[in-house]
């Protein structure tokens, strides 16, 4: 039989996978997802969304600059930089988030979504029970990870 939790996880997992389709017009080859220990670092830009409700996720979507650049490219046939590229760093994990929670409410849960916040550059991330890595590679873009941090009580 299959524990609340790890179906919970499963639902998470497998909603993201369906919402970054969605959103993103590329061709995207997922690799198998690992456990993450503390801390996560973080080095190119990062989007962090909360995602709130029956089950508490925090979600982050990593990735290079030239990756950002390149899938912004590639959505808007015009090169990002700067604070628009982190504009549009946020809205991406927006999107996706606002996707996966509609997703995962069709699979009975019930979810929110916080505003994303952009991080940029250097930085550690502590504070969470499990996580795990899900890497991506957009054809002709670049490489990401989607994290998936999940509260202690999930």
């Amino acid at each position: 039989m299959i524990s609340i939790k790890t179906k919970s996880v499963t639902d998470i997992l497998n909603s993201s996978i369906e919402a970054i389709k969605s959103v993103i017009p590329l061709s995207i080859k997922t690799i198998q997802p690992t456990l993450l220990t503390e801390p996560f670092s973080q080095n190119g830009i990062g989007v962090l969304i909360g995602i709130t409700g029956d089950v508490k996720v925090r979600m982050i979507i990593d990735g290079e600059q030239e990756s950002f650049q390149g899938l912004g490219a590639s959505m808007f046939g015009m090169p990002l930089e700067g604070p628009m590229l982190e504009s549009f760093a946020g809205e991406v994990g927006n999107m996706i988030a606002g996707n996966l929670a509609t997703i995962i409410t069709r699979a009975g849960y019930t979810v929110d979504i916080t505003p994303p916040t952009i991080i940029v550059g250097q930085s550690n991330m502590y504070g969470f029970d499990k996580a795990l890595r899900l890497p991506l590679t957009l054809e002709n873009v670049g490489n990401f990870s989607i994290i998936l941090m999940f509260e202690k009580s999930l």
